[in-house]
């Protein structure tokens, strides 16, 4: 597994705000402004105050001065404000591409190490919080820039009102230090419970068929619901933090303002001040006692740097590594393994002098598999759960790299290719196909390449999906939210993406079994019809499949046990008996006694 973060050069946060460098200038400048006028509004309004007490002529500029310093102030902070919430938005659509593309690069098994609805949490909440950090921190200068400014303004009114306010400041930055502390604790575990329940409602909508038919729903929902508590102990503990924070606030800033008032209306009785100076050194306390503010800004702050904790294994995974090469031109297809080996974990295991020793760690899935495909035949993948068929389909399309061993297509290491360039040349059938797009016909032109609508019908009409697809209200415009389809009707629609795409490979992991056999029939057919233009590796379950091919690879606990051809291969009884055994599993997994086969997500 390689989830653990390589050591940056730069924050994160700084990462992000290169991204937007005028937007959050602007809003800086917008928040400095902002705060700026606020600074200067109480002592052009104690200079007011002075003018009007002395009884000379009204002092219309400065009633204009302070109109002028409070619409200043109200536009500067409407202008921070809708910068703010734009620029999050385009910093989390960034974080969000930059992160998934990050995940989709990476070879499936390294990403797919985080659960998926951990996975989820983590590329749609974490995103956004984690984004809000510039915005934040670049909006968070007016809550410094007041107090301080404040205190300053109380300073040069009068040294001793300052002193009185400053009597109290280092309980108001014990008081900041200890809320930031506790809400970033709290909002970290708050955040690992979310992801638990993510994961949880995850495995249990992707096995919805098996909890209905093992009428188990009612423990799944215990089970999806069980770190609730946890979550809500989170919650309220993150709460109670804000409510202590803004108790002692409550009660600590009213007194150092009733302090600062006091010594203010002392220094004017002794006459050391004046009218308008009380009044800019009361509005100057306000501002002054206004870092209690800063507790929201810290607290987004504090939840954005644990939300980029979790994103962090993802951001560094490492992209399949590639020589930058490509397939042959013109290729057909020629499937080669040499001596691969997959390990349950992926990892080089340790020879006994600690060193490693070339061999794969943990249960093996493969082992030793040597075969070649000749370019434009069919291989029909055979034996009983769990012997390593799905394994070695996505190591032949590399969804999965092999731990020993390599896999060549027309003579090139599948390592060594650009998978821009490898991924159009194969496609991939899956038996639970996922339907990305908003139509049918999106669909089915979803892949390397967007097919052009009349690859998308033949292939419709080649998969047998033609049929039931102008039987939709809307034929292929009907949106996939109303289209209720069976199982074996998405698997046409993954056939048919699949033929929509052709390239010189292509791998059926199971992609037949939901269909019935006058279907099945047909679509072998259009199998056959790509026979010496492109390689098929089929995953099969059935006789029929395997009889169909040109050659038949016998898998057993991830060994090859024989290949040949199916009529060779069929005088041996416990070849026969692999197919008596995966009927028995089928028939079982129809009524819930085994798991339903896996989906394309699963598979990568």
């Amino acid at each position: 597994m390689r989830l653990n973060p390589r050591p940056a050069t730069a924050s994160g946060t700084r990462r992000l705000a290169r991204r937007h460098p005028a937007a959050l200038l602007a809003l800086f400048l917008c928040s400095t402004g902002g705060a700026l006028a606020a600074l200067a509004l109480p002592a052009a309004l104690g200079h007011t105050v002075d003018g009007l007490i002395d009884g000379g002529p009204v002092p219309w500029s400065g009633l204009l001065l302070c109109a002028v310093l409070t619409l200043a102030e109200t536009g500067f902070d409407a202008g921070a404000a809708v910068l703010g919430t734009s620029t999050t938005a385009r910093l989390t659509a960034h974080l969000r591409t930059r992160t998934t593309a990050r995940v989709l690069a990476a070879e499936p098994r390294d990403a797919l190490a985080v659960p998926t609805g951990d996975l989820t949490a983590r590329l749609t909440a974490r995103t956004a919080d984690a984004a809000a950090a510039p915005v934040t921190a670049a909006g968070a200068v007016a809550g410094v820039l007041l107090p301080l400014g404040a205190v300053t303004g109380l300073f040069l009114i009068d040294p001793w009102t300052a002193a009185a306010f400053l009597l109290g400041a280092p309980l108001l930055v014990a008081l900041l230090h200890t809320f930031t502390r506790r809400t970033a604790d709290a909002g970290a575990d708050y955040q690992r419970a979310q992801s638990v329940i993510a994961h949880r409602l995850t495995e249990a909508l992707d096995g919805a068929d098996t909890i209905r038919a093992a009428r188990t729903g009612a423990r799944e929902y215990r089970r999806i619901l069980e770190p609730l508590g946890a979550l809500a102990d989170h919650g309220r503990r993150t709460w109670t933090v804000y409510g202590r924070a803004a108790g002692q606030s409550a009660l600590l800033l009213p007194l150092l303002m009733l302090l600062v008032l006091a010594v203010g209306g002392l220094r004017l009785h002794a006459g050391a001040i004046g009218v308008g100076d009380l009044v800019a050194a009361s509005r100057y306390a306000a501002l002054a006692v206004g870092i209690g503010a800063l507790t929201g800004a810290l607290g987004a702050l504090a939840r954005s740097r644990a939300a980029a904790r979790t994103l962090d294994p993802l951001l560094t995974l490492d992209p399949l590594p590639h020589e930058g090469l490509g397939p042959l031109p013109g290729g057909p297809g020629h499937l080669e393994f040499r001596d691969v080996g997959v390990a349950q974990d992926g990892g080089p295991d340790g020879g006994p002098d600690g060193k490693p020793d070339g061999k794969p760690d943990g249960k093996p899935l493969l082992t030793e598999v040597h075969l070649t495909v000749p370019g434009g035949t069919s291989l029909a993948v055979v034996g009983r759960s769990g012997s390593g068929k799905s394994v070695f389909a996505a190591v032949a399309g590399r969804l999965l790299d092999p731990d020993t061993g390599t896999v060549l297509l027309d003579g090139v290491p599948l390592t060594a290719m650009d998978p821009a360039l490898l991924r159009p040349e194969i496609a991939y059938a899956f038996a639970r196909p996922a339907l990305p797009g908003t139509t049918v016909e999106d669909t089915i032109a979803f892949g390397a390449w967007t097919a052009d609508p009349e690859a998308v019908r033949a292939a419709a009409r080649a998969a047998r999906a033609d049929g039931f697809i102008g039987l939709l209200p809307y034929g292929y415009a009907t949106p996939l939210t109303d289209a209720p389809l069976s199982g074996g009707e998405r698997q046409r629609l993954g056939l048919a993406r699949a033929f929509a795409h052709p390239g010189r490979l292509l791998i059926l992991d199971d992609a037949l079994s939901g269909l019935d056999t006058v279907t099945e029939h047909h679509v072998r057919r259009a199998l056959d019809e790509r026979a010496g233009r492109c390689t098929r590796v089929i995953v099969a379950h059935r006789l029929s499949s395997a009889a169909r091919a040109d050659r038949v690879l016998w898998l057993e606990d991830g060994r090859v046990r024989a290949t040949g051809p199916h009529e060779e291969l069929w005088a041996d009884p416990e070849y026969r008996a692999v197919f008596r055994t995966e009927a028995a599993e089928a028939e079982a997994g129809e009524t819930g006694a085994v798991p339903p086969a896996r989906t394309e997500v699963e598979a990568r």
